[in-house]
Order: structure tokens, then C-alpha cells, then sequence
């Protein structure tokens, strides 16, 4: 039976992301959407998805709402170490590993579907573009996981703040996301201190000179870049990484 249109909208930012790391077959798209359909779930913001150390049986894919992959010091310290936005995958290969090795949680009302290992195994077996696609999205998200690592011991907090902004305007656009310049930024100054390993205070003090510098607005829950190219030469920014791009 065909999917309905709203069903689809619900799953295409899955979809369209894998489609640009890898053109997917038309049995590809359809077996998947049916997958994604079957496994829906919700859960509000502040819920921890997996918790550093429980085994892992399911892929999860974002289909809306923000999340984060962190760790966590003994002293109650947290390092969030990735954002995970819509179209996404939480743990797409996880399952190879007996634990997980960090914890996922949300940052907004997310909307996931949860496939179960067997039932993603047969996907992957079953078709190679979408065994491809999910391994093209599991070495981008290295990818970011290297830049994040330049971010944290290289960059100057306002370099390493203005590639955030600059990584999360590029990562949101594939999936439709971003409207003209500007796009939704639900998350505290805590998570983005989390996130670039500043003090709450450092991190205020880098958002108001980038204001001042006219490079972003930040009001209401929504980042403005009025010249990306600009942001992006301040943050010394390539997008090359995200592999979203072709010739």
C-alpha cells in the first residue's frame, strides 16, 4: 500500500539527507520509509535516548527536534562531544558494539524512529545503495567528530563558535531547515558551552563580539547569519567535511 503524503513528509528528511551522501534505488526509499513508519516514537526534552554503558539492539533516526551525544566526568562535568539534528542517525552502526560509549539526549521534543538490528540488517543486506548511504553517514559523522576535535584545540573561542554556527547552518539546509539565512537554535548557552568547551560567561562574551562584529543575530530561539561567507571566513569554515556537496 502506498505511504500517504503525510507519512512521507514525516520521514523525507531521512530520505533526502542519505539521498545526497548516496542516490538511493527506489526500493531502497520505499522499504525504509516502511521501516521508519512501523517504528516512531517520541520523547520530550531533557530525556536521555541511551545511556553511556547500555547495550545496544536498535538504529534510531531523528525525523524532528534536536538532540546531543555527551559524556560525562565523575564530577558531574559534561562535554557534548556532537548535535544530532533531523535526518540524522543516533547509532547507526552501534550495534556492532556490545555498550555504548556515551550517552544521547535531547535537547527539544524529538520525534525518532527506531528500527530494530534484525530489521536493519535485512534493509542494508537488502539493497546496496542503502547499505552505502548509512556508511557514508556513519564516516561523516567522523568527519565531524575530527572537526570537533580541531574546534576544541585549536580554534579561539570566537573561531570555534562562529564554525558551530557555521556547521549547524550547512548540516540543517540539506533537510530544509533553514529559511533565507536564518534557522531555529532551541538550545541554551549551557549546551553551546558544552559544546565548544567554554565557561557560561566565556561563551556570553563570544556571542555579544560576534554580534557587535555584525556577524550573526541570535533572538528568540532563532540565528540569523546575514553573510555566511563572511561567519565562515571568520571561522576559518570549509563545509568540504559534511560531503553535501557535489560537482
Amino acid at each position: 500500500m502506498p505511504l500517504s503524503k503525510p507519512d512521507r513528509s514525516l520521514v523525507e528528511p531521512v530520505i533526502r539527507r542519505l539521498n545526497l551522501l548516496r542516490p538511493l534505488s527506489a526500493e531502497a526509499r520505499t522499504s525504509l520509509e516502511y521501516a521508519m513508519l512501523e517504528g516512531i516514537q517520541r520523547a520530550g526534552a531533557g530525556e536521555d535516548l541511551v545511556a553511556d554503558g547500555d547495550p545496544v539492539d536498535s538504529v534510531r533516526l531523528v525525523l524532528s527536534g534536536w538532540l546531543c551525544r555527551y559524556k560525562t566526568l565523575e564530577d558531574g562535568r559534561r562535554q557534548i562531544v556532537n548535535f544530532l539534528f533531523p535526518g540524522e542517525s543516533c547509532d547507526a552502526h552501534a550495534f556492532l558494539l556490545s555498550v555504548m560509549d556515551h550517552s544521547i539526549a535531547t535537547l527539544t521534543p524529538v520525534v525518532y524512529a527506531e528500527i530494530k538490528r534484525a530489521r536493519f540488517e535485512s534493509l542494508l543486506a537488502g539493497d546496496r545503495s542503502l547499505a552505502e548511504a548509512f556508511w557514508c553517514e556513519t564516516l561523516v559523522s567522523s568527519a565531524i567528530q575530527r572537526e570537533w576535535a580541531i574546534n576544541l584545540g585549536r580554534r579561539v573561542a570566537v573561531e570555534r563558535v562562529a564554525h558551530l554556527f557555521c556547521e549547524i547552518f550547512e548540516r540543517l539546509r540539506p533537510v530544509g531547515m533553514v529559511e533565507g539565512n536564518s534557522c531555529m537554535m532551541p538550545v541554551t548557552q549551557m549546551d553551546l558551552a558544552d559544546a565548544t568547551g567554554l565557561s557560561v560567561v566565556h561563551l556570553n562574551r563570544t556571542l555579544q563580539e560576534l554580534r557587535a562584529s555584525g556577524l550573526i543575530t541570535l533572538r528568540e530561539r532563532m540565528l540569523t547569519i546575514p553573510d555566511l561567507d563572511a561567519l565562515k571566513n571568520a571561522a576559518l569554515y570549509s563545509p568540504s567535511y559534511l560531503q553535501i556537496y557535489r560537482g
